[in-house]
């Protein structure tokens, strides 16, 4: 029987036209540049309005090249809580933005998931990478290589999380508990994003070390260029989230047309019908 297509992938925004893509991605790159040297030279309002511009320019990106609408989301919610947290008193409702994005996050790569269901289909059988529908999957050819198991990840984050918290918590004063809840989902994405592969597991790597730079200021534990290193893995964390799930064209097909049928000129994963 074959398998049916997934929802989240069938579910893709419809995206401005992908001839865009390319420019929308230099800006997003020179934005944040010049952000990150606004924010050591401390060049004023260029600093927080490059800032709000970085989100929704990768989410415009994601959009031109009809990436999940789900991960629009994350970003749009990531771009109300850049601009919360510029906002004196904002800081917990920059955290439920934040949230939200996460949410997203997790909703997306548990329902698509492709190194888990490796994983658990390589545990299932005791073989890895030989033969039959369980081998080829195990090797995940998406990316070339076998994915982490996904308890793993798990397990990792989980001891990270523990200690840092407990590290923490004494610094943390008033907002002990909405920073360990929220630091919950952001181990969550770091955690989920590693199952879907190499590339997206380190943009949710970056994103928790990102997030776990700004608790440490909450804790009065300020170190040298601490907001460029904020700033800096925030960028490539979420740029890296948002490129591991946009696909690439099809060599030959044109971006005007978007290429044939209803999948936009995007190649279903192995073993997985067009989408209709």
């Amino acid at each position: 029987m074959a398998e049916q297509p997934n929802a989240v992938l069938s579910g893709r925004a419809a995206g401005a036209p992908a001839r865009v893509a390319g420019p929308l991605l230099v800006l997003f790159w020179v934005c944040s540049v010049v952000h990150l040297v606004a924010g050591l030279a401390g060049l004023g309002l260029v600093d927080p309005v490059t800032k709000g511009l970085l989100m929704p320019l990768l989410a415009l990106w994601v959009l031109a090249r009809r990436g999940p609408g789900i991960i629009v989301a994350a970003l749009l919610a990531s771009t109300a809580g850049d601009i919360a947290l510029e906002i004196d008193g904002m800081f917990v409702p920059g955290m439920g933005f934040f949230a939200l994005a996460h949410i997203c996050y997790i909703t997306f790569f548990v329902r698509e998931r492709p190194a888990f269901r490796a994983s658990a289909a390589s545990d299932s059988v005791g073989v890895t990478g030989t033969g039959g529908d369980a081998g080829s999957t195990a090797g995940d050819g998406r990316h070339g290589r076998r994915p982490v198991r996904w308890w793993m990840s798990v397990a990792a984050y989980a001891v990270v999380w523990v200690a840092l918290v407990a590290f923490l918590w004494p610094g943390l004063g008033a907002l002990q508990v909405p920073v360990a809840a929220y630091s919950l989902l952001l181990t969550a994405t770091a955690i989920t994003s590693s199952w879907y592969g190499l590339r997206a597991g380190v943009g949710g790597g970056l994103f928790f070390l990102s997030d776990t730079l700004i608790a440490f200021g909450i804790a009065d534990l300020d170190f040298p260029y601490r907001g460029f290193a904020i700033m800096a893995t925030y960028i490539v964390g979420q740029y890296l989230l948002a490129s591991a799930v946009v696909r690439p064209p099809e060599p030959g097909v044109s971006p005007r047309t978007g290429g044939r049928g209803k999948c936009g000129g995007f190649e279903p994963r192995e073993g997985e019908k067009h989408p209709v």
